[in-house]
């Protein structure tokens, strides 16, 4: 027997009892005729105290010990005497006197120590390459118990509703989701390939046409996109489920009482902002857009975007009387205390607004009798500044910033510049929750690829507002489409949609993002063929529990909570993936390398 107990198992209720113990050796202090070990397994850790005198052949091989050696320990439970309990540790009261010790193996020279304080010492780089080390940590260690029960917590509440627990395929067919496929070459097939699923949209649809009321499922998603904080390079998992015969409403009272429940449960942050029934706030994405600069606001804060294109009209500033004759807007957002704004703080500012769009960051620090000796100021008379100000709120000691451009460029960057000031100002309070739905988002957009060509803005499978006939009658732009995201504290958690269950409805879809009839049918048959057959009305949504648990738990980045991640350049430096394949693999599946 390895043990009888781990560590989680200890107690000082079983003063006086013998056991067996299987751990690591965390530290060891020689203190002459005693050396004291601090054991630490998956379940806690207990100090363990070797006798010279009572036990030399114990005692002499406890001299042995570094560092995160294996070691199997027997011993007696003992409880410490008062003045020596340690309140810093969960079995502080008791210690194990170990009379057997057999090394059950040996670690080599650390790369880096592997304890909670000087873990931070060793660049992520080391700690990823040697990541079977560093999960041996307290924080990650906890990280993935918390992650466990997190997924136990949502797949415990759908299936008390009558969801199925369906596993859809991994190897499929490539779909747009807006990322690139990993494409996976088929042996059996030369010259073709699977695609890893983006997600897994068309099956679960299928799914539904199957019959299947309810699903859901802890889905693993692959997109070849590049990592950023909150994004995993390469692959994720979302928490995905699907309903028949629902609407909109339907959904969020599904989704509202678990994410309450998960905010509750795993993480320390006050509800805020909910509505007086309980539910979660709705924002049209056009009014997101123009009031927070972002279809994924943070509402922890106030700090609005407001629109003072009437009260810039005839300024004598020349940018913004020309943007606003060419159908442009102007947006502002007030800043208290101008005084805060150094002039390195102002060009920050203007560098995250260029990112954006803008040409510019003009801007008005407010004095006394709505004078300013800002830049702009000479271009703007008293009066005009005063219109501005009463427009906005703005009073003395204040500062406005302004972005003239069009009304989308003019809000994303004002939006850029909002997240900027609650990052340099810590507006955002992390012991607070806010959750929102942004709905209405429009159906069709400009493709960030290839300039002036109509594409998707979201879920291409989403039904769009008024069917076919606002398909067929309205400005691609300009139709909506029931599709909308759940965001928390400015990240968007899920994006979810009512789906296009009608075959000509599709087609017309697809056909205004520039798919021909023949191109659907070969991306998508299958699923346009099964709504030929009696597709009942469904939607969904999908939550990313990987982000969500990331801000829940206040964590810097997405990474912390993956057993084995990638780094920032999509590399396993444990695996030393991606790798290159050999000539007989290349061989195998009918490939050769361009180099």
């Amino acid at each position: 027997m390895l043990r009888t107990h781990n560590l989680g198992q200890l107690n000082k209720d079983l003063a006086g009892k013998e056991v067996i113990l299987s751990a690591w050796v965390q530290y060891r202090r020689d203190h002459g005729s005693l050396i004291f070990l601090n054991l630490r397994d998956h379940y806690g850790l207990v100090q363990v105290k070797i006798d010279k005198e009572a036990y030399p052949e114990v005692f002499k091989e406890a001299e042995k010990l570094k560092h995160e050696w294996v070691i199997q320990v027997k011993g007696k439970v003992c409880l410490r005497p008062d003045s020596m309990v340690n309140k810093e540790m969960k079995l502080g009261e008791i210690e194990i006197e170990a009379s057997e010790l057999k090394i059950l193996n040996s670690c080599e020279t650390l790369p880096f120590e592997i304890s909670e304080i000087k873990a931070g010492e060793a660049n992520e780089s080391l700690r990823l390459k040697y990541r079977f080390l560093d999960l041996r940590r307290d924080k990650l260690q906890e990280l993935l118990k918390v992650k466990a029960k997190f997924l136990n917590h949502f797949r415990d509440y759908f299936t008390k509703l009558g969801f199925l627990e369906i596993q859809t395929p991994i190897l499929a067919n490539s779909s747009p989701e807006g990322a690139r496929d990993f494409l996976v070459p088929s042996r059996l097939h030369p010259g073709k390939c699977y695609a890893l699923p983006q997600a897994p949209q068309q099956f679960k649809q299928l799914l539904m046409v199957g019959g299947i009321d309810k699903y859901f499922q802890i889905a693993p998603c692959f997109r070849d996109e590049d990592p950023r904080q909150d994004r995993a390079y390469g692959e994720f998992y979302q928490l995905d489920m699907e309903m028949s015969f629902v609407e909109i409403d339907d959904i969020f009272k599904v989704m509202e009482p678990v994410m309450i429940s998960a905010t509750e449960k795993f993480s320390n942050k006050k509800l805020i902002g909910l509505n007086s029934d309980g539910s979660f706030k709705r924002l049209a994405w056009r009014e997101a857009l123009d009031n927070y600069g972002s279809d994924k606001p943070d509402l922890r804060y106030e700090l609005k975007l407001v629109d003072v294109s009437e009260a810039c009209t005839n300024s004598g500033f020349k940018v913004f009387d020309e943007n606003l004759k060419n159908g442009g807007v102007v947006k502002a957002i007030v800043a208290s205390d101008a005084s805060k704004f150094t002039r390195k703080i102002i060009d920050t500012l203007t560098e995250v607004a260029k990112k954006k769009g803008a040409k510019g960051l003009a801007y008005l620090a407010i004095e006394k009798d709505n004078t300013s000796s800002s830049p702009v100021a000479k271009f703007l008379s008293k009066d005009k500044i005063k219109e501005i100000s009463q427009v906005t709120g703005a009073k003395a000691g204040d500062i406005i910033f302004f972005a003239s451009d069009s009304w989308r460029t003019a809000c994303e960057s004002l939006g850029a510049v909002r997240s900027e000031l609650a990052k340099i100002f810590s507006l955002a309070d992390n012991n607070l929750a806010t959750w929102a739905w942004i709905v209405d988002f429009p159906m069709y957009d400009y493709s960030e690829n290839e300039p002036g060509k109509i594409d998707f803005s979201h879920n291409p499978f989403s039904m769009p507002q008024g069917g076919l006939d606002d398909l067929e009658n309205k400005d691609p732009l300009d139709v909506l489409a029931y599709q909308f995201d759940l965001v928390l504290n400015g990240f968007e958690i899920s994006s979810g949609s009512i789906r296009n269950h009608r075959p000509e409805v599709m087609y017309k879809a697809f056909a205004i993002a520039g798919y021909s009839k023949a191109e659907v049918d070969e991306k998508f048959g299958a699923m346009i063929k099964a709504f030929s057959f009696g597709a009942p009305p469904h939607g969904g949504n999908a939550p990313g529990v990987d982000r969500l648990l990331m801000v829940l738990q206040d964590l810097n980045s997405i990474r912390d909570i993956y057993a084995f991640p990638k780094d920032g350049q999509g590399q396993d430096l444990m695996a030393q993936s991606p790798s290159s394949p050999t000539d007989k693999e290349l061989k195998d599946l009918h490939i050769r390398l361009c180099t």
